[in-house]
């Protein structure tokens, strides 16, 4: 019984390693908590500023990014804001922004971006009302405005709450939820951030919401993606573990030309995953 006990062991073991499933994702939440922390709150302090303003939707990673704030800094230091839009943000979402903050002590903002987009439609040369992106990114930008005056303000540092899996993929606005000071979660997939929720107890209504941007009524982030975070998450390991395309649809049982999808995308975002480039221009002697 012991022997067939430690066979299973290994096995598990070796499975994670060779294959792509959810198992090879899993990790120390409690150990990956304290190096987040410790991280936040080392840098925060070599900024010389005074605290963390992190900004709220409602969702899981802002949720998990802001309980991770207040275990470094204490909730004295840390500011949440929330900037919903009337006929957009669901009412589900304040909810749950105040079920966040309460327990953990957190002062929370409320600054409605309604007024802010309705002078974007009517003064914008380009406003389309049918490019849903396109207004969507603006409204990203405006909120990345409006945490930065908080911030300046307070003398605090902008802490983003993008994931591994959008940090790849380029699911995010560049200068908008991209604009930020610490990207704390930007090397841990989806999946190991709703393992870190767990683990921090976030509310379950949370946890449990289908992700979404915000940016018009219905719009989740699988629906835009075209593809379910798990899967994604496990199509971007393999790629991370130089797998081909095919051997990663072959594990996934998809479609080879999902995993090409994937793999362009990645590609084709790498400008917004680093700072704008610069022509050297200076000689030598200049």
């Amino acid at each position: 019984m012991q022997w067939s006990a430690t066979k299973s062991i290994y096995l598990r073991a070796f499975l994670s390693i060779t294959m792509l499933n959810i198992a090879s994702l899993r990790f120390n939440a409690e150990d990956v908590s304290s190096k987040v922390a410790s991280f936040i709150r080392e840098e925060v302090e070599r900024s010389g500023l005074r605290g963390a303003l992190v900004p709220v939707s409602g969702g899981i990673d802002s949720a998990v990014t802001l309980a991770l704030s207040v275990r470094a800094l204490g909730p004295e230091r840390v500011r949440a804001l929330t900037l919903p839009e009337r006929d957009i943000t669901l009412e589900r979402d304040i909810e749950d922004v105040m079920r966040l903050v309460k327990p953990l002590d957190v002062t929370c903002d409320t600054v409605e971006i309604t007024p802010v987009m309705a002078v974007m439609r009517e003064i914008l040369p380009l406003y389309d009302p049918s490019d849903l992106v396109a207004f969507g990114n603006v409204k990203a930008r405006v909120r990345m405005v409006i945490w930065y005056h908080y911030a300046n303000s307070l003398g605090y540092m902008v802490i983003g709450s993008s994931n591994r899996t959008e940090w790849l993929t380029g699911y995010f606005t560049k200068y908008g939820d991209g604009g930020v000071d610490l990207m704390p979660l930007a090397d841990l997939y989806k999946n190991q951030i709703r393992q870190l929720a767990d683990y921090l107890d976030i509310p379950e209504s949370i946890i449990n919401k289908a992700p979404s941007a915000g940016f018009w009524p219905g719009q989740t982030d699988e629906g835009e993606l075209g593809v379910d975070y798990d899967t994604l998450d496990l199509i971007l390991h393999g790629m991370e573990k130089k797998m081909t395309d095919t051997a990663i649809a072959s594990e996934l049982n998809v479609d080879t030309s999902l995993v090409e999808s994937i793999r362009s995308r990645v590609r084709n975002n790498e400008h917004k995953r680093r700072l704008p480039l610069i022509l050297r221009l200076r000689t030598a002697s200049g």
